[in-house]
């Protein structure tokens, strides 16, 4: 019967490979998506047992942030760069689950980031998500959720408004183009909770610094953030 079972399976991939979602390599086992040479590729920061890191160095003087991490270095015509692109706009969910439990993987070993009470991911606009059909950030949300038994609260957070592409902005312009863009939601109270506020890139932390603040503006509320890159400028 086993020798039948791996015949099987051997003529199924054949027929309908399996391939590495980073190289496109069929050298995988079972359900995995990546391979273990991508896997060794992804550019690994480390931030998350450094305090006082370059995501942190963000927030200084402007919000008070526990700790904060990114996962990855992100940089153009990558392997990280192929993966957030097939999570935000080729609806590749399932690696951004994966994407997302090895951050969590990372935070839990770290034990810099204790007793969280939810994991928040950074709100779209309503009208963007539903073009999208999803919101990224709450995808990798899902991944952490599974590791470190957190619970997602896609709630808490409103976009009141669009805002233009941060990109090609400097930081002053990149603040007042975020400026009044989120509020707690009313029906979903949330003082005295320890907040982990969670985006796919983190380039100068203008956006999460404009939600963030709206988080801290419950009475007791504490903030910590993660993405899973850094891009810095």
């Amino acid at each position: 019967m086993l020798v039948l079972k791996d015949l099987w399976s051997a003529t199924l991939h054949l027929f309908y490979p399996h391939l590495c979602q980073g190289c496109g390599s069929d050298l995988l086992q079972n359900k995995d998506l990546l391979c273990t040479r991508c896997i060794h590729e992804l550019p690994l920061t480390g931030f998350a047992t450094w305090a006082g890191n370059p995501v942190e160095k963000y927030f200084w003087g402007r919000i008070p942030v526990q700790a904060a991490h990114s996962q990855f270095y992100f940089t153009k015509d990558t392997l990280i760069q192929h993966l957030i692109h097939q999570l935000k706009y080729k609806s590749n969910k399932a690696i951004g689950r994966l994407l997302g439990e090895m951050m969590a993987e990372s935070l839990l070993l770290s034990g810099r980031f204790p007793s969280i009470d939810y994991l928040v991911p950074l709100p779209l606009f309503p009208e963007k998500e539903h073009r999208r059909g999803y919101n990224q950030a709450a995808v990798i949300c899902e991944g952490m959720s599974v590791v470190m038994q957190v619970p997602v609260n896609n709630d808490l957070v409103v976009r009141r408004r669009s805002t233009e592409t941060q990109t090609r902005k400097h930081r002053t312009e990149r603040w007042q183009n975020v400026e009044s863009s989120f509020a707690l939601s009313r029906n979903d109270p949330s003082d005295g909770k320890h907040i982990l506020l969670v985006d796919d890139v983190v380039t100068t932390g203008a956006t999460l610094e404009a939600c963030g603040r709206i988080i801290l503006n419950e009475p007791g509320n504490r903030l910590s953030i993660a993405t899973l890159a850094h891009a810095p400028k």
